[in-house]
């Protein structure tokens, strides 16, 4: 038998989002309210003839608090195995991992979806695309996340990338209406299906190097890989693969498309976990597979996989925000804001590679903070929908909005100053604690200061969106008629982000001491 009933008790948060999303997949598909009837229909003018395919309002309202339900209960699984987590177990003969850092990644990526939950049914009822598949797709795709983010192998590594991806390529063509959605669906699926066999190609060629595709036993070969072309060409494929997936330059082409054609709350679901997980699955192959101690022997600069990233750092936060400057679309901008921020974040993955684990704290913190804001912020955009097919996109539409809907503007403008690294808030202090780790090795001092110059570019184009709320006079048509989308669960939704960046800013303390206790196995 490969594995026994504590492999199980210690997956118990994988194992249940797989189960949730089967079990929401089976709601939906037997106990779905029936669709308007033909003597509904035979009432209805022509061009509201498609309402004949729109199930009745309220059909699935149970779905939501059914999904945060399940999340609750999968956030409080990772609670409860957190002290049993202090010391690594291996789970399914070494193919999964149990640690505290694969815990808290695991937490981070379901708080995110169950914020972006929170707040998806209102505007997936505005645009007239409410239909159930959407939470099940939700857990399935996290349930790809918990694994990625536990990986102790390649093979299971990828797997956690596929299961993830899945879900995501659906969730984006999900906007059955919208040609931007359809368009997006197809670019995501191809280059990701591109990737795939790159990351694929890479684990053939790392597993004929060393004969294992377990992390520990490839970085137990490192010192005998010095001198092979092959198995540098395999490092080199995963390290690709998994910068398409949190959007590193070069390989962010898709991102500002696929974030711009996606549903609102799948965007934000995207940004926030998604990135989340593909930043764990890469911070456990660098650490747990490509270095060979705790701090390479280096004593002029970096070496190895450290030097691609930081090339791919300086290139993302650079070229990420110089893109952003020119955008007028809110959510292209955040797209390449999001690039920015993988630069900023693989600057703490290099750091992790020339300081060591000091490094690894500040680098969650990152993640955590960055993940409740960009969360918050496509929640308040998804609020501020203005009816089928019509959202608030172009930044001239947000003139205005702090006289309009002053708590949404409050909300929005917190969320951009911590995307900007304002205080009191996460990403002040995230971005804080990542620099002043880095800048433990001179080696980083280059790259620190192009973070920080980027930072400060990057406060232009927040402040944009800003001004236009709260300094610029609205256009005519704008000042009525426009009713937000916000109902009761999205409202609760952007607060519950915006308490979690204040609390962040504010209280540091707690989450420093939790991300410092999140050891990574090996």
């Amino acid at each position: 038998m490969s594995f026994d009933l504590e492999d199980l008790r210690r997956t118990a948060p994988l194992l249940l989002l797989s189960a949730a999303g089967l079990v929401l997949l089976l709601l939906e598909a037997f106990s779905r309210v029936r669709l308007i009837g033909r003597h509904y229909h035979k009432k209805l003018p022509p061009e509201t003839s498609e309402a004949y395919a729109v199930p009745l309002a309220g059909s699935r309202t149970y779905l939501m608090p059914l999904t945060v339900l399940f999340l609750a209960a999968a956030l409080g699984l990772v609670v409860w195995l957190w002290p049993e987590a202090a010391e690594p177990h291996y789970l399914y003969r070494r193919m999964l991992v149990l640690d505290r850092f694969g815990l808290l990644l695991s937490g981070v990526c379901i708080t995110a979806a169950a914020i972006g939950a929170l707040g998806a049914p209102a505007y997936l009822r505005e645009q007239r695309m409410e239909f159930g598949e959407y939470y099940a797709l939700l857990l399935l795709s996290l349930a790809g996340m918990v694994m990625l983010v536990s990986a102790a192998d390649l093979v299971s590594l990828l797997l956690g990338v596929e299961t993830m991806s899945l879900g995501a390529y659906v969730l984006t063509g999900s906007w059955r209406r919208s040609p931007r959605s359809s368009e997006a669906a197809m670019k995501y699926f191809l280059m990701g299906a591109f990737v795939s066999a790159i990351l694929l190609y890479g684990i053939a060629l790392i597993y004929g190097s060393t004969g294992t595709t377990e992390l520990a036993e490839v970085r137990a070969h490192l010192s005998e890989m010095r001198s092979a072309p092959v198995f540098y060409l395999g490092m080199f494929f995963l390290l690709a693969g998994l910068a398409f997936k949190i959007a590193a330059v070069p390989f962010h082409m898709w991102a500002p498309d696929v974030y711009e054609g996606a549903p609102t709350p799948v965007t934000g679901f995207m940004m926030a976990a998604v990135k989340t997980a593909a930043f764990g699955g890469l911070i456990r192959l660098c650490v747990g597979g490509l270095t060979s101690g705790r701090v390479p022997e280096v004593s002029t600069g970096p070496t190895g996989w450290v030097n691609v990233l930081f090339v791919l750092s300086a290139l993302s936060m650079t070229l990420g925000n110089l893109a952003a400057l020119r955008q007028e679309n809110i959510k292209r901008l955040l797209a390449y804001s999001s690039i920015a921020h993988a630069g900023y974040l693989l600057v703490g993955v290099v750091a992790l590679g020339v300081v060591g684990d000091a490094a690894r704290a500040p680098l969650i913190y990152y993640l955590l903070g960055y993940a409740v804001t960009v969360v918050g912020a496509m929640a308040v955009v998804a609020a501020l929908a203005m009816g089928p097919g019509q959202e608030r996109l172009p930044i001239e539409q947000w003139a205005g909005l702090g006289q309009r809907h002053p708590a949404m503007a409050l909300a929005m403008t917190l969320f951009l100053l911590s995307l900007g690294g304002f205080p009191p808030t996460a990403g002040f202090f995230g971005k804080f604690y990542l620099f002043r780790a880095a800048l433990q090795n001179p080696s980083l001092l280059l790259l620190v200061l192009l973070a920080i110059v980027n930072s400060l570019v990057s406060v232009y184009y927040y402040l944009r969106i800003v001004t236009a709320m709260y300094f610029r006079t609205p256009q005519e048509e704008e000042v009525e008629g426009h009713v937000p989308a916000a109902q009761g669960a999205l409202r609760l939704a952007v607060l519950l982000a915006a308490l979690l960046v204040l609390g962040l800013g504010v209280w540091p303390g707690w989450a420093a001491t939790v991300a410092e206790a999140a050891k990574l196995a090996g």
